[in-house]
């Protein structure tokens, strides 16, 4: 059972408690395209410590809604953690900021120690993803290219006919 979950788990596990300001870099799907997105808030959960089923959930404010998002600590999804900063709180679970807005919000700075989490399977994946962005690119270009070149054949073909009569 424990190979099983070795191979799921991470290596360099995220170091974060509540009261954590962290930006979360993930993979999204959109169609047959993949790109990054950052998701940036506050930790105000995190939910059963380093293990396998690990979770974090992360809270901002977007466009004066409060948006939360539950993030699976060993998802291969999430490429990177980084913590902004960190505040002081006295409470593990922050639920109460739910119900807080503007001043009211605020929480005590403790430090600004920019600390990052990165998979180096994730910069790999990062890096294949670019590749075939790249490559997409390229395809679409020759593509394009071949289009335009029937085109001008065909203007070619209609004025030496028009010439003709």
């Amino acid at each position: 059972m424990e190979k099983i979950l070795t191979k799921y788990s991470k290596k360099n596990i995220p170091d974060m408690r509540s009261g954590d300001t962290v930006r979360v870099h993930l993979i999204v799907k959109e169609g047959g395209k993949e790109r990054v997105q950052i998701f940036e808030g506050l930790v105000i959960a995190v939910k059963h410590g380093k293990g396998l089923d690990g979770t974090f959930i992360v809270r901002k404010e977007s466009f004066g809604v409060g948006v939360e998002r539950i993030f699976p600590l060993h998802s291969p999804r999430v490429v990177k953690v980084e913590r902004v900063k960190q505040s002081k709180v006295r409470r593990s679970k922050l639920y109460y900021m739910r119900e807080l807005s503007g001043k009211r919000a605020r929480l005590k700075e403790v430090n600004r120690d920019h600390k990052v989490w990165e998979e180096s399977a994730a910069e790999e994946e990062l890096k294949k993803i670019a590749e075939e962005k790249a490559a997409e690119a390229a395809e679409a270009e020759e593509k394009k290219k071949a289009e335009e070149e029937e085109e001008e054949k065909k203007a070619r073909a209609l004025a030496g006919d028009r010439i003709k009569k």
